[in-house]
């Protein structure tokens, strides 16, 4: 890029300029006030090869970047991920309660996760899913029911997961479904 004199960094739908390396005048400049100041103290440009380096990446940095200049005109997306949280299972039988055409007894389950986006929920019984939900909104908090016999000896998990990570909670059956013959009034 020696060849350019004036190499800009854009940035989002409305172009924001955040960058600028100006050759001829040996100079740099980095607009990191900008937007709510979500790039103060993170935007670096390499003035020998144009690049623009972002440190400290946060989701909020998800977005367009452009890349203009005398003959390069040069379009990146970059999507940034938060940490996953670890799920939550959490029994959703107030009382034990027993069905009294059935001599089955159900344990109703919910598995939880706040402030997520972009990110898959799912529960597993061994190996093979039986439910899951999607939300692509950024911040919002997800739950997915399950409904077990107390007495299932089966082994179920609960999987958050995004396009580069996961995270995963085993459901231990005993400690949050109990049988009513179990219970003492």
């Amino acid at each position: 890029m020696m060849d350019e004199d004036l190499i800009l960094w854009r940035f989002g739908s409305e172009n924001t300029l955040i960058a600028e390396i100006d050759l001829m005048a040996s100079s740099m400049t980095v607009y990191d006030d900008v937007l709510d100041e979500r790039f103060r103290d993170r935007l670096k440009v390499d003035h020998q090869t144009g690049s623009l380096i972002i440190t400290d990446t946060r989701t909020e940095h998800t977005g367009l970047y452009k890349l203009q200049s005398n003959s390069v005109r040069k379009n990146f997306s970059l999507t940034v991920y938060a940490r996953l949280p670890v799920p939550v299972i959490s029994s959703n039988s107030s009382q034990c309660s027993s069905s009294s055409s059935s001599s089955q007894q159900n344990c109703s389950l919910v598995c939880s996760v706040v402030n997520v986006g972009h990110v898959t929920l799912s529960w597993y019984k061994g190996n093979s899913l039986l439910s899951s939900i999607s939300v692509s909104d950024l911040s919002i908090s997800l739950s997915l029911p399950l409904e077990v016999e107390y007495l299932d000896k089966n082994s179920y998990s609960c999987v958050i997961n995004n396009p580069i990570s996961n995270q995963t909670t085993h459901l231990d059956i005993t400690q949050l479904c109990h049988t009513c013959a179990g219970m003492t009034g």
